[in-house]
């Protein structure tokens, strides 16, 4: 299988070098810019690519990077934590199309930051996806998907190290049944779940000292944007503001 990954932060780090230990290692490797990258040194001493095979993911739509990457003919694109939108011809050039693993129970928590917003819609599932992957956002079909159940305990921090466990077990899951070419392929429910921008977390933010909140959705938006080294949920006093992050731990009750 001659795979090109699209790949970012510690989950592409560990899915490059489970593939190399497998004796599956990447033809090219698609990164963010250097300012952008996660884990960029562990991801291209993992791959042991030459230069020639390590792409910039800002320039996707070059001519010349089209014709690179063609000219490597893969098999099949995976796209893990990537920050870029594939779109075509991209999506195309892989003979057997690109997939994606994203930390979230699609079709809940499509898009950006699925770790907050599981704390954040109390009720929803939180896991893991690896899905084909077209033209929308986190859409494709489902290959294969694990649940997380949420802990009371849980912040945004502990959430998203727990989906990063999760991602790297359900894509090793996954892998063989790909490379065999049995790997399901289930259509997501399109009128169901829901999708989140980067954009939206900033309405939240701001705490209204003068308004109501139930106890629950308060704790669940505290919980949810504690994640340093982030800044998350804050209030105002005068000209300033107040940031507020959480701790939380359990016992047992009577103790």
């Amino acid at each position: 299988m001659r795979t090109l990954l699209f790949v970012n932060n510690w989950v592409g780090s560990q899915v490059v070098a489970w593939l190399r230990e497998r004796g599956e290692p990447p033809v090219a490797l698609v990164m963010h810019p250097e300012g952008r990258r996660k884990y960029g040194p562990e991801i291209l001493a993992a791959a042991a690519l030459p230069p020639e095979r390590i792409f910039d993911g800002s320039h996707l739509d070059a001519p010349e990077t089209l014709a690179a990457l063609r000219a490597l003919e893969p098999d099949i694109g995976v796209s893990t934590y990537f920050g870029y939108i594939l779109r075509r011809p991209i999506l195309s050039l892989p003979r057997a199309g690109c997939v994606n693993l994203h930390p979230a129970y699609l079709p809940y928590q499509r898009g950006a930051n699925p770790n907050v917003w599981s704390l954040l819609e109390e009720g929803t599932p939180a896991g893991a996806t690896l899905h084909y992957m077209d033209e929308g956002i986190d859409t494709g079909d489902i290959i294969h998907q694990r649940e997380l159940v949420v802990a009371p305990t849980d912040t945004g921090a502990t959430l998203y190290r727990r989906l990063e466990l999760l991602a790297v077990e359900v894509f090793q899951e996954a892998w063989p049944l790909l490379v065999a070419g049995t790997a399901p392929r289930r259509p997501q429910d399109r009128a169901a779940g829901c999708t989140h921008r980067m954009r939206d977390l900033a309405p939240l933010d701001e705490i209204d000292l003068d308004r109501s909140y139930r106890a629950r959705d308060l704790i669940n938006l505290l919980r949810a944007r504690t994640f340093p080294p982030y800044r998350g949920a804050y209030f105002r006093a005068g000209q300033k503001k107040v940031y507020i992050r959480i701790e939380l731990w359990e016992e047992e009750d009577g103790a």
